[in-house]
């Protein structure tokens, strides 16, 4: 068509394709303007009476007359092509313009305004859009709102259209698009103004959180999701919006028609309300005209001077200066932040995995930097789902700001949008969108990174930028497989047998990538139905792999290091690869919280608390971070502290059976035999008799004197031990507290031969203490690699 002439309109350029037809920029030969050009599909107009038809119903709609709404000049044919002549809009969509993402809410307001204006008009003389969505919505360079193709979904019958931008099939069950269908339209009901209503509804709920209401990818799921789901709040995915924008966007896409605005002109009163309360904080109050001619012409100066050193700090923020001149809230130094669960935009479950992936990388990449606190994945992941505003998380996590985000995956394009909010004030500071496709996914990541920490003004250390900058160059379809094995392994048993096959799969597809081997190492070295003389060696094996191919890796020398602790009882290697590991990631909660272990287990307290209460620093909503604390008191021997500790953390879980473990063990420790009875039967029954909870109620049993109670438990426990591996130091103990010191000792020589784990607390735990100088114990206790 590019040259050809319709009628006296000469075609410069193919604009936009879609159901409707295909549009041209045209120029206008006669009236000397460019005009829009809309070539009806081949044969929508089959006969000369349904044209006849169609060309009364559009004179109609060129009646229309409104600055928010695209203008029909004529339709005409030629030589055979039918075709509508219309108002020519520069500028982009509006889903173009959410490409970019969400739009701030003075900006949804305003536009929102401008559209349901348009509506306004329209249903006067009683002419329904029925296909209102954001590419129907043209937005001009000069940021106004224009209505496309109104009422034409009426005329023309619509067929399937799939563009980049709409991974949804538009339904052929009526004019419409499916993802912005009202509930009576879907269900062939007559339709009325409210229709519209709830499209304007869909759009900006789109608009205000930069993701469709029913986000859902397959026809069926999209259309049982508006017949019968609630969309979620728009609140939930963009916590900057208010509660009133919520209100009206929840309204609007009320499944009843009765319950939503009852007219254009109704909606707009409540947009216009809104808007007015909105720009009320944020209008400059400038000087009366009679302040004016009082003040005179060093006024005038004055503000002028103003005025350009407001233009100056709009490009140089110095100081702060331009925030505060301007009214601006100025936030305080950021040194502490949490990032929020990214938020699965794929209309997927299954991609969930993606976006905790891109989640914990982010947190990984931030958390190698000294300076800054960055909480820890296991106390983000509780806002995953139904999270307070954010500036109460900020209080919660005592941070300074915080990062939320988004991510998408279609076609081969991942798309990624961030955040970055003051806490204390929910101020927006930075927001970015990325779109990559899958084979620049890592690079992504560090890109994201090294934003926020350029927002926030962080001064890196050599050695800080060149981890953050690091990208290597990793196989997709590798790194895919170890995203899924990463996600998997703190599941089920059965969940960690999958880790375990995702991580040998990415193995296999590239054998030269690192992370997999470090999550393999993880597996082995933590696997508690192998006996560990024999899942130490793999893992070991995959730690120091990891480390041949990535020696900057810190997940690898914190699994190494975990194996020379409880595997080798190298205590001198453990203590380096402690070291090394949270020297390149000092922000890991994890590695704190086991080196705080290690440095107990080594009799070294002082030093395991400082490193217990970092991890609680780092991850305050994470219980296992509160009860190591408590552990560390108890093996300190300060039983009380322990109990209290424990206590405490039992505010974040009420049924952590660890921290009734410890409240058992600190209270038999200090003889307080009734109340480490009943902490330590909690424990026992919510952690459904597990091996190592039995072990301290068969003590506090024993040594309380109920001896048949602990008898029956070590039965139970022996039977145990036939069908799944029971380490064989549980039952020293048991032996011990029940006064058969030769069962006990006797039982050592084994726990030696299968590399016990928990033989590394010989020198802390006070249940060894009625044997520590017998020779037997002496044995095993220096073969360990400890010395009195």
């Amino acid at each position: 068509m590019i040259g050809q002439t319709l009628g006296h309109y000469r075609i410069l350029e193919k604009v936009a394709a879609g159901g409707m037809g295909v549009v041209y920029r045209a120029h206008d030969e006669q009236l000397e303007r460019d005009v829009a050009v809309k070539v009806l599909p081949s044969g929508t107009l089959s006969d000369n009476t349904s044209r006849r038809l169609f060309r009364k119903e559009a004179l109609a709609l060129a009646k229309l007359s409104h600055p928010n709404i695209e203008t029909i000049y004529e339709f005409d044919t030629q030589d055979g092509i039918d075709f509508l002549v219309m108002e020519y809009v520069p500028g982009n969509t509006l889903a173009e313009r959410l490409g970019s993402g969400a739009l701030p809410e003075k900006e949804v307001v305003a536009l929102g305004m401008q559209i349901v204006a348009a509506l306004e008009q329209a249903h006067e003389r009683g002419i329904i859009h029925r296909d209102l969505k954001p590419r129907n919505i043209a937005i001009t360079e000069r940021g106004e709102a224009k209505v496309l193709d109104f009422g034409l979904a009426k005329l023309l019958p619509k067929v399937n259209e799939l563009t980049a931008s709409d991974t949804l099939t538009d339904t052929q069950a009526g004019a419409g698009t499916l993802p912005y269908m009202p509930p009576e339209q879907l269900q062939g009901e007559s339709v009325d103004a409210r229709a519209d209503i709830y499209t304007i509804g869909a759009v900006l709920y789109e608009m205000a959180t930069d993701r469709r209401a029913f986000p859902e990818e397959l026809p069926s799921r999209v259309i049982n999701a508006i017949l019968h789901h609630p969309p979620v709040p728009p609140r939930a995915l963009n916590s900057r919006i208010s509660p009133e924008l919520e209100r009206i966007i929840l309204k609007c896409l009320d499944k009843d028609p009765g319950r939503r605005f009852q007219s254009a002109k109704e909606l707009l009163v409540d947009l216009r309300r809104l808007g007015t309360t909105s720009t009320a904080h944020t209008t400059l109050l400038l000087p009366s005209s009679a302040t004016w001619k009082r003040t005179g012409r060093l006024a005038a100066y004055a503000l002028a001077g103003l005025l350009a050193l407001a233009a100056l700090m709009t490009v140089v923020n110095v100081g702060g200066w331009r925030d505060r001149l301007l009214g601006r809230p100025h936030p305080a130094q950021i040194r502490s932040l949490a990032v929020l669960p990214f938020v699965n935009f794929s209309g997927d479950p299954d991609q969930d995995y993606f976006a905790d992936g891109m989640t914990e990388a982010l947190i990984t990449d931030l958390g190698q930097i000294r300076s800054l606190r960055v909480i820890s994945r296991t106390s983000v992941m509780r806002y995953k789902i139904g999270s307070p505003p954010l500036a109460e998380i900020a209080r919660e996590l005592k941070v300074d700001a915080i990062v939320e985000g988004s991510v998408s995956r279609a076609g081969g394009i991942t798309r990624v949008t961030a955040h970055l909010i003051y806490g204390p004030t929910d101020t927006q500071l930075w927001s970015k969108s990325y779109q990559r496709d899958a084979q620049n996914v890592l690079p992504l990541q560090a890109e994201l990174a090294e934003a926020i920490v350029t927002e926030i003004d962080l001064t890196l250390t050599p050695q800080e930028r060149a981890r953050l900058v690091n990208n290597p160059q990793v196989n997709p379809a590798a790194h895919e497989a170890y995203l899924k094995g990463d996600y998997l392994r703190w599941g089920t048993q059965e969940q960690r047998q999958r880790s375990k096959e995702f991580f040998e799969k990415a193995i296999s597809i590239d054998p030269s990538y690192a992370p997999p081997y470090a999550g393999l190492a993880s597996y082995y070295e933590r696997n508690s139905e192998l006996i560990p003389s024999v899942a130490m060696p793999q893992a070991k094996q995959y730690a120091q792999k990891a480390l041949e191919l990535d020696q900057s890796l810190p997940e690898a020398h914190l699994a190494l290091a975990r194996i020379y602790f409880f595997g080798d009882w190298d205590w001198i290697r453990a203590d380096n690869e402690f070291k090394r590991a949270l020297e390149l990631n000092p922000g890991d909660s994890e590695a704190h919280r086991t080196y705080a272990a290690y440095l107990v287990a080594m009799g070294r307290q002082e030093e395991a608390m400082a490193h217990a209460r970092r991890a609680q620093e780092l991850d305050p909503l994470y219980v296992a971070s509160q009860v190591t604390a408590g552990w560390v008191f108890y093996f300190s021997r300060q039983y009380d502290k322990a109990i209290e500790q424990c206590r405490k953390s039992l505010e974040l879980d009420p049924n952590s059976a660890a921290a009734y473990d410890c409240i058992g063990s600190s209270s038999l420790a200090a003889g307080t035999y009734d109340e480490a009875i009943a902490a330590s039967e909690k424990a026992f029954t919510l952690s459904k008799g597990a091996a190592s909870r039995t072990v301290g109620l068969c003590e506090a049993y024993a040594l309380a004197g109920k001896t048949s109670e602990a008898r029956k438990l070590l039965h139970q426990l022996k039977e145990h031990s036939t069908q799944a591996y029971v380490p064989p130091l549980f039952f020293t103990r048991i032996h011990l507290a029940l006064g058969e010191r030769e069962e006990a000792l006797g039982l050592l020589d084994e726990a030696l031969a299968q590399h016990d784990v928990y033989l590394v607390w010989l020198k802390s735990e006070r249940a060894f203490d009625s044997v520590r100088s017998d020779p037997r114990f002496q044995v095993v206790f220096h073969s360990v690699g400890f010395s009195n």
